[in-house]
């Protein structure tokens, strides 16, 4: 493999990561907006019912895509304990009981 196939290689990878970034920041602004919604109305930070569904439907897509269902259950999980974090974080805010 020459040098400007790997560039190449290395610029695409560089671009998706530049992707994932983005689209992981929107979704964070939306679970933002989620949080903010459950501490206004005394919704609870989890919710479990949900989390399994979208692990499941996440595993499928990833079964489908061709990526290892077992890779996209570890990153989904690690994104949803970041979010219910947030949102336990917001139940404790002023003005949100």
């Amino acid at each position: 493999m020459s040098d400007e196939t790997l560039q190449r290689y290395r610029q695409s990878i560089d671009r998706i990561d530049a992707a994932l970034v983005f689209l992981l920041a929107e979704r964070f602004q939306i679970t933002q907006a989620v949080g903010r919604f459950k501490a206004e109305t005394n919704l609870p930070p989890a919710d479990p019912a949900r989390e399994e569904r979208q692990i499941a439907r996440l595993r499928d897509l990833a079964a489908e895509a061709d990526l290892d269902p077992e890779f996209s259950e570890k990153f989904l999980r690690f994104i949803i304990d970041e979010v219910i974090r947030h949102h336990a974080g917001m139940q404790d805010m002023p003005g949100t009981e």
